[in-house]
């Protein structure tokens, strides 16, 4: 799920930022060595964090149906899990990095989700939204400064997005073997000494 996020993330702002330029789109961590390698424009964009959103835990199984639509399998739902990004820009000038960083602002803001076409693998196959959002205010456990701080680096103008995606851990329970006979139900009188011969009844397949 990760690379595929990355990558949709990459190839949406090398779409509208990016194309016919010299910059480079990376996901490095922006450290000081890092820094003082850079040679050309670059828009760093690091992944920091990975939380699961449990406001979007669901409990119990989903039904796998083949094409007859009979249930072969069941699976638990998917969780969403946020990958917070840290977008910076890295040029000569801070005039430039902060052209860029608008530019990249203008982009994402156009979206709630992450366009279908520049989705692949289980992201697509999930068929769910993939969320973007850009600049909330982080949550009180979290300081971009503490992030610089480890990263050995000084304080950057940065943006911080956040995709909200969907993981299927590949779990699948087996279902068991289709209903082919209908319920039998037996019945005797047994009431103040009675013999009454036992009696059955035997209900159609999906009857209720």
């Amino acid at each position: 799920m990760i690379p595929q996020v990355d990558e949709a993330l990459r190839s949406l702002i090398r779409s509208q930022v990016a194309v016919g330029s010299d910059i480079e789109v990376v996901f490095d961590a922006p450290t000081t060595d890092w820094a003082a390698r850079r040679s050309v424009p670059t828009i760093n964009v690091y992944l920091y964090d990975i939380r699961e959103d449990m406001r979007r835990r669901e409990g119990g199984l989903l039904d796998v149906r083949d094409e007859t639509g009979r249930v072969v399998a069941r699976r638990p739902a998917p969780r969403h899990f946020r990958l917070s990004y840290l977008v910076t820009a890295w040029t000569q000038r801070p005039e430039d990095e902060h052209l860029l960083l608008a530019s990249v602002l203008a982009c994402l803001i156009q979206y709630e989700a992450m366009p279908p076409d520049l989705l692949g693998g289980p992201l697509a196959a999930a068929g769910d939204l993939v969320r973007i959002t850009v600049g909330v205010p982080p949550s009180e456990d979290r300081n971009f400064a503490d992030v610089w701080s480890a990263l050995g680096g000084e304080l950057k103008p940065s943006l911080d997005v956040v995709i909200t995606a969907p993981f299927d851990a590949g779990a699948v329970l087996a279902a068991g073997p289709p209903v082919l006979e209908g319920l039998i139900l037996g019945a005797a009188n047994t009431v103040n000494g009675g013999r009454d011969d036992d009696r059955q009844q035997r209900s159609s397949v999906g009857a209720p």
